[in-house]
């Protein structure tokens, strides 16, 4: 999704070495909100594809792009902030700006901070520098990206120590961590579902200039909060398979009769039933390790165990029956 700019000084200059170190942890941290969004969308209509990261995924400003955007600038903060952390950045380390402050009734600040401050920084000069239109679609993706680092703010969470005697806790220090990753792809998915399609001056978009466009839609923006995610076009057919903006439809994806949840119990229904498919139960073979043992010094053995796994596919409805018709023939024989 990324396409880093060239670097026009030298690679040996201290301003390449530091692009090429941050590199590495923006691309890393890229995956990883492209990661997570497949994660999120594994069960939905729309399962964050390959093509969905592309430039052809892209071009639209629909409801699902809105999250591309966000989790990826997310997933960018996120790798700085904490490599920062960690000390594997040079010039940067924890954020120590409030420490032996008060914080609260009986707790100072004090510890090892994450440096989201840093995190966002550097994301905003990556990220954000790949929104060179000045149109309405470059607008609204420079605000999703705003809202995916601001989520990572929103789900940090306070931790601390206790001092005192025999830890007494009369006093405490605290600082603020980083939440898993996951929570911050919950949090996004739920901006994902209340997202606001923007309300915007349809007159000067018609028009066709790109700066009226972008003024239309930074006046619809006024009235958002910056940490809300946007959208301009409503959301294609995800049901059906459109090769031409890479949707693949969900004939043949598997979905879910058993699970921790009604969302994974229900997919059934919302990837098959709702775009009018049929639901096939296949029994599939699988080789997995099993019976591992550990031998000193230092080997694992594993047996290899064959089973059968139980899946459900959904398929068109016209397979589906004449499947079922062939198994109950085969069912009559004598």
């Amino acid at each position: 999704m990324l396409q880093f700019p060239l670097l026009r000084s030298d690679v040996t200059s201290p301003r390449a070495q530091a692009f090429l170190t941050y590199a590495v942890s923006v691309h890393v941290g890229t995956r990883s909100g492209l990661d997570e969004c497949r994660h999120q969308f594994a069960l939905d209509k729309w399962n964050c594809p390959d093509s969905a990261t592309q430039l052809r995924g892209l071009r639209r400003a629909t409801r699902e792009t809105s999250f591309v955007h966000a989790i990826s600038a997310a997933g960018v903060m996120y790798t700085l902030t904490r490599n920062c952390s960690l000390g594997d950045l040079d010039n940067c380390g924890c954020d120590v700006s409030r420490n032996g402050q008060t914080g609260g009734r009986g707790w100072l600040w004090g510890g090892c901070s994450d440096n989201v401050e840093f995190g966002e920084s550097i994301s905003k000069q990556y990220v954000d520098a790949q929104e060179t239109g000045q149109d309405s679609r470059a607008a609204v993706n420079l605000h999703n990206n705003e809202a995916g680092r601001r989520a990572v703010k929103a789900t940090m969470k306070r931790v601390c120590r206790c001092h005192g005697m025999s830890e007494s806790c009369s006093v405490k220090t605290c600082w603020m961590q980083l939440s898993d990753f996951r929570d911050i792809g919950n949090y996004l998915k739920n901006k994902h579902k209340q997202a606001q399609k923007l309300d915007t001056d349809q007159t000067r978009l018609r028009a066709g200039n790109s700066a009226d466009s972008r003024g239309s839609i930074l006046d619809a923006l006024r009235s958002i909060a910056p940490t809300e995610l946007i959208y301009l076009e409503d959301s294609p057919d995800y049901c059906r398979r459109n090769s031409s903006v890479g949707l693949h439809g969900t004939e043949g994806r598997e979905c879910l009769t058993r699970g921790p949840g009604p969302w994974e119990t229900k997919s059934c229904r919302r990837l098959c039933h709702d775009c009018g498919l049929g639901v096939e139960e296949r029994r599939v073979h699988e080789v997995t390790s099993c019976n591992c043992k550990f031998h000193w010094c230092c080997r694992v053995h594993c047996d290899r165990c064959a089973h059968v796994v139980l899946k459900h596919v959904c398929v068109r409805r016209d397979v589906h029956e004449a499947n079922g018709s062939r198994r109950r023939h085969r069912g009559h024989r004598t």
